[in-house]
């Protein structure tokens, strides 16, 4: 399987708000393998299609400390949220960045699965909070949203010195 490029802010595609699945088949189960191989990979616990320049909805997380419970939320959508937890958020999408930001301790959540049954869940605790950050990748979203509008600038100004910084190497 493939490992797939993850897009990096301030990349305009992760702006893209993604379209629903139509169809669950073995197109889609072979990107949701290599999204997974990928999130593994960076390392990370979730990720968005979006993140990997496919733009409909779905989304993959494992929040496991053995990476042995995995799961797959083909056009999720939130039907309850409650509490209040603020965790320090990272983000495959911007490297090496970690701010607290506040998101529902609890969620209940309509998807389909990997074979196309839709299913609802109860996630409490890091998996809702993983959720909800890859739902809002989902919509074009990202953590920095959450934050000042100082800190998204200093962020995005690191991110492209770093990225200048490797290309001056490569050359």
């Amino acid at each position: 399987m493939p490992k797939l490029k993850i897009l990096e802010f301030p990349d305009p595609r992760l702006r893209t708000k993604a379209t629903p699945v139509d169809e669950v088949n073995d197109d889609l189960r072979a990107l949701i393998d290599d999204m997974f191989e990928t999130m593994y990979d960076a390392p990370g616990i979730g990720l968005a299609a979006t993140q990997v320049d496919y733009h409909q909805r779905l989304l993959v997380a494992d929040v496991s400390v053995d990476k042995d419970d995995p799961h797959v939320l083909i056009n999720p959508e939130i039907l309850e949220k409650d509490g209040v937890t603020v965790t320090d958020e990272g983000c495959l999408s911007v490297p090496g960045f970690y701010e607290e930001v506040e998101r529902a301790e609890h969620i209940r959540v309509r998807y389909l699965d990997r074979n196309g049954t839709e299913l609802e869940l109860d996630v409490h605790g890091l998996l809702a909070v993983c959720i909800q950050h890859e739902m809002d990748h989902l919509d074009g979203k990202l953590f920095v949203d959450y934050l000042s509008e100082a800190k998204r600038t200093r962020i995005r100004k690191k991110l492209e010195k770093e990225r200048r910084l490797q290309a001056d190497e490569v050359a």
